[in-house]
């Protein structure tokens, strides 16, 4: 699964974490955490669902670049509470979005 290693290298990386440490927590060997963050093996439903857990993320933080699902269904539910907001609290929170995207991409 390309990409999903790279993701769980960045949210430990993000929570400040070691490999060791992370490694430790999830109960596997810091050599095979690196191999999944080089995407050299990719693990198991349960190991990662451990280390999931152990970052203290949601699946979706570490499968945004796998699961292309997730992010559509979640910009659903977000374009569906933005628009039972009143009209100019949507315009005001586009007009957020807007910068922020222009700013994730400098």
């Amino acid at each position: 699964m390309k990409g999903l290693g790279k993701r769980i290298q960045k949210c430990r990386e993000e929570a400040g974490m070691t490999q060791e440490a992370l490694a430790e927590r999830v109960g596997i060997s810091w050599n095979y955490l690196g191999a999944i963050e080089r995407e050299v093996k990719t693990p198991k439903l349960t190991t990662l669902v451990r280390i999931i857990n152990a970052l203290e993320v949601s699946a979706d933080d570490v499968m945004l670049d796998v699961l292309l699902v997730g992010r559509k269904a979640r910009c659903t539910k977000l374009e569906e509470k933005l628009q039972s907001l009143p009209e100019k609290k949507q315009e005001k929170l586009l007009r957020i979005l807007d910068f922020l995207i222009e700013e994730e991409r400098k």
